[in-house]
């Protein structure tokens, strides 16, 4: 970690409750990199093509934070419910959304998932129970709550979870809703994906303590922190949440603490803003999760480099063939550009 983010000494890693260890079966860990590996395909492919202005929709780049998403969404049923927020073309894609209809709506298309209207911060995916993202910070909190206390209600089965930023934390609407959501005991696992700013305040300049794993330990709510660039770690944690929201045994917190390594938004990176060193950006990209992820698995010899390369091709086409869909999509019809619109 390097200079200007918190210290965090010994306790890099520390659970309100012993966590069991979990062995991944390969097909496992061979789907978590497949996640990622299409999640930082298609964000660079965003970032290559965004400078020729066809794009009009401000886009938040996820590069870096790939292992967080495709972990929390390894462990989730395609019915289980996900809310997103601004940052959240890695959800969508984990969740086993249309990658098609979401290039489409980046390009402002009929073809796209919100019909052209919402752009990269209003991705849905109702088909795989991604019910939206907000652009508001902490909007997507109560939303997830609420359905959480739905899915109570019809004594479904069904898990509620929901990503923010640590700057989320800080909004009222985070600790009304964990409130409710741990006076019903509602099956809802609330992620916070820390990668430690918010635009380009660090979280010290923000909040006086480190501690947003711990942080609702008096409101009788379980906390874990994980390394958001260890998958492994990630998905282990996530399975154990996840398996006691499905269980009945309510509601969790998980801190996954990351990095980006691109700027608040739009391609490329924010470093010569002054805000960011760029040595911590370096050391970031040293714990690069996708290579980690492919050194650990060759390394078990779960795969070969050449298993690699047959898992990579496909994708380079999937994602080549969803920029194609969204060029040649039609843009909405100016006489029902107010359609589907709400206000």
């Amino acid at each position: 970690m390097g200079p200007g983010l918190f210290d965090t000494g010994n306790n890099r890693k520390i659970c309100v409750d012993v966590m069991r260890n979990y062995n991944i079966p390969k097909h496992k860990l061979i789907e978590l990199y497949i996640l990622m590996s299409k999640i930082r395909m298609t964000e660079l492919k965003i970032e290559e093509l965004y400078p020729n202005e066809e794009m009009k929709t401000p886009v938040h780049l996820c590069v870096g934070q790939e292992a967080i998403a495709a972990a929390i969404s390894a462990n989730l049923n395609k019915d289980d419910y996900c809310i997103s927020n601004h940052r959240g073309h890695g959800h969508y894609i984990a969740k086993g959304g249309d990658l098609k209809a979401m290039i489409a709506e980046l390009y402002c298309k009929e073809t796209g998932c919100s019909k052209g209207r919402g752009g990269s911060m209003h991705l849905v995916d109702l088909r795989v129970g991604l019910l939206g993202s907000s652009s508001i910070v902490g909007g997507g909190i109560p939303i997830a709550v609420g359905v959480a206390l739905a899915v109570n209600m019809r004594h479904e089965k069904r898990v509620s979870v929901v990503f923010f930023g640590d700057a989320a934390t800080e909004e009222g609407i985070f600790y009304e809703s964990v409130n409710f959501a741990v006076l019903k005991k509602l099956p809802v696992v609330f992620i916070c994906e820390n990668n430690f700013y918010s635009v380009l305040s660090h979280q010290k300049a923000r909040q006086a303590f480190d501690n947003i794993y711990n942080r609702l330990e008096g409101c009788g709510i379980p906390g874990y922190r994980v390394d958001g660039c260890d998958a492994v770690d990630a998905y282990n944690t996530a399975k154990s949440c996840i398996q006691n929201a499905r269980n009945g045994k309510g509601p969790s917190l998980i801190e996954a603490r990351a990095y980006r390594w691109r700027g608040h938004a739009g391609p490329g990176s924010d470093y010569h803003l002054g805000a960011r060193p760029k040595k911590d950006l370096d050391d970031w990209i040293r714990k690069c999760p996708l290579k980690k992820l492919k050194n650990f698995m060759l390394k078990n010899k779960i795969v070969t480099d050449r298993k690699l390369d047959l898992i990579e091709t496909p994708l380079k086409k999937e994602v080549e063939d969803a920029f194609r869909f969204a060029q040649k999509s039609p843009l909405p019809n100016k006489e029902e550009i107010s359609k589907y619109l709400y206000c």
